[in-house]
């Protein structure tokens, strides 16, 4: 049952309980390089000084990481939000199954390399090529890779996309060495394994949410028929193109295509084996149905290709897809949304497209659609096509009218909104737009608390990790790492291990906010954002929930 059980100290505010993230906005450690707090923020500050304020860990253990070495990230950020405990996630998911030998000895990896061995065809991965442990992570490559040497495969082809992102900017080359050194290592005995494909991640392939289907096509073109640049190698196509422009950074590098003798190493061919190396979905979900759906219209795909494909996990368990995969994905159960609907209460979520699915999908547990078509709205704003670096305000504003609108007509009584700014912008690396993304937010967030305060509702602004907090890289002393080249400090695009911030303002003071016990002796993560805002809506959180973070009534 999802029945919760009224508040005897706290019926709920007059207007909505809005929950804003803002998405890659954390609390850094050093000022020099920290873009969020050296932006222009009166309603941030203002919020500090006279609402409830605690921080809170978004990273590692605290949201189902394997260490807390692990930055967070937008996925498992969301997933913990909305189920109000920690899950294990798919990085440490995957780690266990190789660890105990359980995803190889699954019947998705037993099928795909017994295909390739009785049809003596290509075993293909791709995926993200990094240590970066939000997509993907270079280890779990390499154990599939020997592993298959090990099973007696003799060909393998390896689509490689570069990231840039949640690593160095400019690390491609340290991790396709290491690849390389493998590939050939296991080369022997008439085995041959081989980069076949690659291009940055934000070029080819790694699209989500249906934003820009034509980068999942260039991506198609390159990996599958070979079609595109060609080069010898990997490293001599990256250093070709960072030739070119100095300033490229791996996740923008162009695509390539590996030939020996003038031919494509790693076209796809009647009865290959394919694997999708990621075990984050979201980006991985396009390339899925690419290769799955017999009516495939986002492109000119061709016939179905008539290959064995899996993924690293289920990425869509409403759907399904993919139909094979190698480790099962989090059963996350109980989750914020099905219970506030279970109780009747209405929801709103909205977000532009780069963070849709994560008010949606990823905060209802990796479930797609809604719980409820009477009590719920999703609302996403479309973004805009272009370097985020060139609009670094993306569509903050865009999204605080669409929730003005349902706060000015008390539609909902929980509304959740996510700001992409600080993340998608900070991933660029480029300080004056991270600090205006930081200063948009700001701007949208002022705006939220003029009709909050007017509506009698309640705000709760946080963040899902961090991100613009910290864009200089350091070494392991702390001190900056300085970019040879240009003499300036070398950008950090990746996410943080900061904790983010947790405002909790009632502008009528009707629930009589404080901290609760459990926040006052500290170490709260963002799964116990959860159960704070069932408490403001009313009704005392379900058993098994991390604590609030206030007391009220």
């Amino acid at each position: 049952m999802l029945t919760l059980q009224k508040s005897k100290s706290f019926s709920g505010p007059r207007g909505p309980v809005v929950l804003a993230i803002m998405d890659g906005t954390g609390i850094g450690k050093f000022k020099e390089g920290d873009f969020v707090a050296s932006a222009y923020k009166p309603n941030w500050d203002w919020l500090k000084e006279h609402a409830v304020y605690t921080e809170l860990k978004a990273h590692g253990r605290a949201v189902g990481m394997p260490t807390d070495e692990d930055m967070g990230n937008s996925e498992v950020g969301h997933n913990a939000i909305g189920a109000g405990r920690v899950f294990d996630q798919g990085a440490s998911l995957v780690e266990n199954a190789i660890n105990s030998r359980s995803l190889f000895e699954g019947p998705a990896w037993r099928e795909l390399i017994a295909n390739a061995i009785e049809h003596q065809s290509q075993l293909h991965f791709i995926g993200l090529l990094s240590d970066g442990n939000v997509h993907s992570h270079i280890r779990h490559l390499l154990a599939m890779l020997k592993e298959a040497r090990a099973a007696g495969v003799l060909k393998v082809r390896v689509h490689i996309l570069l990231d840039g992102r949640d690593v160095s900017p400019q690390s491609a080359l340290v991790y396709v060495d290491a690849l390389e050194a493998q590939l050939k290592e296991l080369s022997t005995g008439g085995a041959d394994y081989a980069i076949a494909s690659g291009g940055g991640r934000q070029v080819i392939t790694m699209d989500r949410y249906e934003a820009n289907w034509p980068m999942v096509e260039k991506g198609w073109n390159i990996h599958w028929r070979g079609v595109g640049p060609q080069f010898p190698s990997a490293r001599a196509a990256i250093e070709k193109y960072r030739a070119d422009n100095p300033d490229v950074i791996d996740q923008d590098v162009p695509p390539f295509v590996i030939v020996r003798d003038g031919k494509p190493v790693g076209a796809l061919q009647t009865n290959d084996s394919v694997i999708m190396i990621n075990f984050r979905g979201d980006r991985a979900l396009e390339t899925c149905r690419a290769f799955e759906e017999e009516n495939f219209t986002k492109f000119d795909r061709g016939p179905k290709p008539q290959v064995l494909f899996a993924g690293m996990m289920e990425y869509d368990g409403d759907t399904h897809t993919p139909k094979r995969y190698l480790v099962s994905p989090p059963a996350i159960d109980r989750t914020m949304g099905a219970y506030l609907t279970a109780n009747g209460v209405s929801i709103l979520a909205t977000s532009e497209t780069q963070k849709f699915g994560h008010v949606t999908y990823f905060f209802n547990g990796n479930r797609s659609g809604k719980f409820s078509e009477a009590l719920e709205d999703y609302v996403e704003v479309k973004s805009d096509r272009v370097p985020f670096e060139e609009r670094p305000w993306m569509k903050a504003a865009e999204i605080t009218d669409v929730v003005l609108e349902s706060i000015g007509a008390s539609k909902h009584r929980f509304i959740r909104l996510n700001y992409p700014n600080g993340d998608m912008v900070g991933h660029t690396g480029v300080p004056l737009a991270v600090q205006i993304a930081v200063e948009a937010t700001d701007l949208s967030v002022g705006r939220l608390m003029h009709a909050l305060r007017q509506a009698g509702g309640i705000l709760v602004l946080t963040a899902d990790h961090g991100n613009a907090d910290e864009m200089f890289e350091r070494n392991k002393k702390g001190d900056i790492v300085m970019d040879e080249r240009t003499g300036r400090p070398k950008a950090k695009t990746s996410h943080t291990l900061n904790p983010v911030p947790c405002f909790i303002w009632d502008p009528a003071g009707t629930a009589n906010v404080r901290l609760s016990a459990a926040a006052q002796k500290g170490g709260l993560g963002i799964t116990s954002l959860t159960a704070t805002c069932i408490k403001l809506l009313g009704f005392e959180p379900p058993a098994g929930y991390d604590p609030a973070i206030v007391d009220v009534g």
